[in-house]
C-alpha cells in the first residue's frame, strides 16, 4: 500500500505481525491486548509498536470538516486555532523588545522585572536598592515614553 507518506519496510512488517498477535490474542482471549504486551511478545519498545500501528491510520485533512461533538461542520484547524492574528502578535512582541532594547540598564531592569518576572514594585525596588516609590515613577515614565514612540 502506498500513500502520500513513505512509510518504511520495517514499519510496514512490524505493522503485519502486529496485527497478527492481536488477531491471536483476541482469539484466544476474547479481549484486546495492550500495547505493552504486544512490545513484549515482539521483543520490540512500545513506541515502535505505537508507531507501526499509527503509520497503518489514514490521513486526515485539517481542511476536512470535523465531526466530532458539538463542532458545527468547523474544519479541524478551525478548531486548534486559537483564533489570534499570532502574525499581529509577533509583530507586537518584536516592536516590544526594541523598545526595550533603547531603554537605559535601569529602566530595562525594572520593566523586565515588572513584565517578565511579574515582580510587584516593592520587590523591584528591593533589588535595586531603591524605594517602591521610585520604581513607580521610573516605570511610568518607561511606559510614557514607549507609548509615544509607538504612537
Amino acid at each position: 500500500m502506498t500513500g502520500p507518506i513513505k512509510v518504511s519496510r520495517s514499519l510496514k512488517e512490524l505493522s503485519t505481525k502486529i496485527k497478527e498477535v492481536q488477531k491471536e490474542y483476541l482469539c484466544k482471549r476474547g479481549e484486546e491486548i495492550s500495547i505493552l504486551q504486544v512490545a513484549k511478545i515482539l521483543k520490540v519498545s512500545k513506541e515502535e509498536v505505537a508507531m507501526a500501528l499509527e503509520s497503518e491510520r489514514p490521513l486526515e485533512s485539517i481542511d476536512e470538516e470535523s465531526y466530532e461533538n458539538d463542532s458545527n461542520g468547523e474544519t479541524k484547524i478551525s478548531r486548534i486555532s486559537n483564533g489570534k492574528d499570532e502574525a499581529a502578535i509577533l509583530i507586537d512582541k518584536i516592536c516590544i523588545n526594541n523598545l526595550i532594547d533603547e531603554l537605559e540598564n535601569k529602566e530595562k531592569q525594572i520593566i523586565v522585572l515588572r513584565y517578565y518576572r511579574e515582580k510587584t514594585q516593592t520587590e523591584v525596588a528591593k533589588i535595586l536598592g531603591v524605594t517602591q516609590v521610585q520604581v513607580s515613577r521610573i516605570e511610568k515614565k518607561i511606559l510614557t515614553k514607549m507609548r509615544e514612540k509607538i504612537s
